[in-house]
């Protein structure tokens, strides 16, 4: 899989350097576009995009980018209003799996294609967070807790969305049931978890790297293939015996409707700045992975995730759209 991302961004570069400069232009009437963002100001999601909104106006694109957080219902109000938007390039909306998983939950009536995709820009796995006063230190003990005591065991996330799916996904694999308890963004979740209101939480390096490094949350286990360097010490979930592999895909997205030369516009510009190794560096500094993927495989990448998550959803019984 991540050969794939090398692939498609080494040929995404060499595009954007082959590009006349007659089509890197395009009529967008406002001097500043709004990059919303649907969650709020400090989360992990708000991280990430300031520091592509910000690499992106420094490769000094017009308009340049302003990050607009517009917060509530677990990501759907922001989601609401760049759906709303005119499709003339003034507006922009920082898009992960939620827009798919809100959907599935029946929380909102349009998913992913109810926008057009612009460009693909990075990927943060999931860690299962526990507050650090927990009995158990990995995945394998917890899943041996809740088998003894069923639906006891407090998970944080908001309802409907990722960080709640995550559990959703764990408690199939696991055959096990938690909880669920709503909170409408990574910092309540995470002050929740410190505050050791709940349990468990779906947390990761972006938000949480401080907390685990210090111990003042547990990492039972991260949710990719193999162990990531950042957090060395914190077991995959394969290794404990789960199948299981998930993470935030952030994504740039326009209104449907949007014009194709202003999608090629801010496409071009995104993988420009995506291709810097500084902002490579930053990113992971975030805790993120760099994987930028241009409009047309960012669009199969969301067909695939969909399909994906449609059939866990209808297993686990959440899917009424």
């Amino acid at each position: 899989m991540i050969k794939r991302y090398i692939f498609s961004t080494v040929i995404a570069a060499i595009a954007v350097a082959l590009l006349p400069a007659k089509l890197l232009a395009a009529d967008i009437p406002c001097s500043t576009a709004k990059l919303i963002v649907p969650w709020k100001a400090g989360g992990g999601t708000d991280i990430i995009f300031r520091v592509v909104a910000d690499a992106v106006n420094k490769g000094g694109i017009k308009p340049q980018l302003q990050v607009l957080n517009i917060t509530g219902q677990g990501g759907n109000k922001g989601a609401k209003e760049a759906r709303g938007a005119k499709p003339d390039g003034c507006t922009l909306f920082a898009m992960h799996q939620s827009a798919i998983t809100s959907f599935f939950s029946g929380r909102v009536d349009f998913t992913w294609d109810a926008f057009e995709p612009v460009a693909m820009v990075t990927n943060t796995p999931s860690i299962i967070g526990a507050n650090k006063s927990v009995p158990y230190n990995d995945v394998k003990a917890l899943i041996a807790a809740a088998k003894a005591k069923p639906e006891t065991i407090l998970a944080g996330g908001t309802l409907g969305s990722t960080s709640q799916f995550i559990f959703l996904l764990l408690e199939d694999a696991a055959n096990v049931k938690f909880k669920h308890i709503s909170y409408d963004g990574t910092r309540e979740r995470m002050t929740a978890l410190l505050a050791k209101n709940i349990e468990l939480g779906e947390i990761n390096v972006t938000a949480a790297q401080k907390y685990i490094k210090t111990n003042e949350l547990k990492a039972l286990g991260i949710a990719t293939p193999e162990r990531d360097k950042r957090v060395p010490d914190v077991k995959t979930l394969k290794e404990q015996g789960i199948n299981l592999v998930f993470g935030l895909d952030r994504g740039v997205m326009a209104p449907k409707g949007t014009p194709a030369d202003v999608i090629k516009h801010y496409e071009t510009a995104i993988l420009k700045a995506m291709s810097s190794p500084e902002v490579v560096a930053a990113l992971e500094a975030k805790g993120s992975i760099v994987r930028p993927l241009s409009t047309a495989d960012y669009r199969k990448h969301l067909e695939q995730t969909y399909d994906t998550l449609k059939t866990t959803a209808i297993k686990v019984g959440i899917y009424k759209p």
